[in-house]
C-alpha cells in the first residue's frame, strides 16, 4: 500500500504543472514538467499532435549540448535529431528528446563553447555549469525520462502498445536503463554502446596506441596506473560535494553486460568498426548464445567512426558524408518489422 500512495504522489509532483508551446521557427513541440526539484524540459519533432502514434526516445550522448542552436539571422537549428531522417521516422513514430539535466532547451553562441556545450564563459571550455555537473548521472536521467514516458502514456494521441528507447553513445547507457526499469518498452536501441562502461574505453585506447607504436607499453602502463588511479578515488568520493565529477564517472562506468542479456524485449546494437568505444560489440552476441536466447540483433557498420562519419584508410574522417540517417532509418525498419 506504501508503494502505491507513493507512486500516486510523484504522479501527482510531476504533472501537475506542465506546459506546451510550439519552438518559433521549426516543427518542435516543446514541453516542459516542472518537479517538486527540477524542471524536464522535452520537445517532439512535430506540431501536429492528433494523429495517434506509438513514442520513440531518443537518449543523446553526453556533455551539455541544448536542444536548439539560436543562430540569430539564421534562425533556430535543432541539434539532436539533425542527423537524422526525421520525416521518416516520424511515419511511424512520434519522436521524442529530453533536455540535457540544468541545461537551457535554446542556447546561442555566447553560451557554446568550441563543442557546442553549454558554458558559462566561452573563455573557458570547459565552465560548465555546477548545477549540470551534480545532475549528470544515470539514475538522474533514467528518472527524467521516466517521469517523461509516465506523462506521455496519458495522452489521447500516443499509442501505448509500443514503446522504444534508443540511445547513442552515453545515451545508449541511459536507454538501458531505461527498458531495464521500465516494463512498458517494446524494443531497444543502442549505438555507438560499450557495455563495459566509460573507463574501459581509455584503458582500450592505451592498448591500441602501444600496439601502435603511438606510445611506449611502459608509458601506457603509467597512464593506465593513474587511470585506474582516479576511478578508486571516483567511488571514494562518490557521495562528496568536493568531487562533482564522481558520481557521473563512476554511474556510467559500471558494467551493463548482464543487465543487456537479461532484457527480454527485442535488443538491436549498431555500431561503426572504427568505433573504440564500441569494440566490445564484437563479442555480445557470444553473452546472448550463453544464455540461449536470441531477441537481439548486433550490425558492425565497416569504416564508420562513433558517429556514424566514414573513415578512410589513414585515418580522415569524412564529415560531409555522415551515415546516421541511413543507420536510423534500418533501426526504424527494423522496429517496424520486429515481432514486439
Amino acid at each position: 500500500m506504501y508503494i502505491k500512495i507513493t507512486l500516486i504522489a510523484l504522479y501527482l509532483i510531476a504533472f501537475n504543472c506542465f506546459s506546451q508551446k510550439t519552438v518559433k521557427g521549426t516543427n518542435y513541440s516543446h514541453f516542459q514538467l516542472k518537479l517538486k526539484k527540477d524542471t524536464i524540459d522535452f520537445v517532439i519533432a512535430d506540431t501536429n499532435l492528433t494523429v495517434k502514434k506509438p513514442i520513440l526516445l531518443f537518449c543523446q550522448g553526453s556533455l551539455p549540448v541544448p536542444l536548439f542552436f539560436d543562430l540569430q539571422d539564421e534562425g533556430i537549428m535543432p541539434v539532436p535529431l539533425s542527423n537524422f531522417d526525421v520525416s521518416e521516422m516520424k511515419k511511424h513514430y512520434h519522436i521524442v528528446v529530453i533536455s540535457m539535466p540544468k541545461t537551457p532547451v535554446i542556447v546561442g553562441l555566447d553560451h557554446l563553447n568550441k563543442s557546442y556545450n553549454y558554458v558559462l564563459d566561452t573563455a573557458q571550455e570547459n565552465s560548465y555549469s555546477p548545477d549540470y555537473i551534480k545532475a549528470d548521472y544515470l539514475d538522474n536521467y533514467v528518472m527524467r525520462a521516466n517521469h517523461v514516458l509516465q506523462f506521455l502514456s496519458k495522452q489521447k494521441w500516443v499509442d501505448r502498445n509500443e514503446l522504444v528507447i534508443a540511445g547513442h553513445s552515453q545515451g545508449s547507457h541511459v536507454a538501458l536503463e531505461i527498458a531495464r526499469t521500465n516494463k512498458k518498452v517494446t524494443q531497444i536501441g543502442l549505438f555507438g554502446f560499450n557495455p563495459l562502461g566509460r573507463i574501459d574505453q581509455y584503458i582500450r585506447k592505451l592498448r591500441k596506441q602501444a600496439e601502435a607504436k603511438e606510445i611506449t607499453w611502459e608509458q601506457a602502463d603509467s597512464i593506465q596506473l593513474t587511470v585506474l588511479n582516479d576511478y578508486a578515488s571516483y567511488y571514494k568520493d562518490e557521495g562528496s560535494d568536493n568531487e562533482m565529477y564522481a558520481k557521473s564517472w563512476v554511474s556510467f562506468s559500471k558494467s551493463q553486460v548482464n543487465d543487456l542479456v537479461h532484457l527480454k524485449i527485442p535488443v538491436y546494437i549498431g555500431y561503426g568498426s572504427n568505433d573504440i568505444n564500441a569494440d566490445f560489440c564484437d563479442l555480445i552476441p557470444l553473452y546472448y548464445i550463453e544464455q540461449r536466447k536470441t531477441n537481439y540483433k548486433v550490425i558492425r557498420y565497416p569504416n564508420l567512426d562513433h558517429n556514424f562519419f566514414p573513415v578512410d584508410e589513414s585515418g580522415n574522417i569524412n564529415y560531409d558524408n555522415g551515415k546516421w540517417a541511413e543507420v536510423m532509418n534500418e533501426f526504424i525498419n527494423w522496429t517496424v518489422n520486429t515481432e514486439k
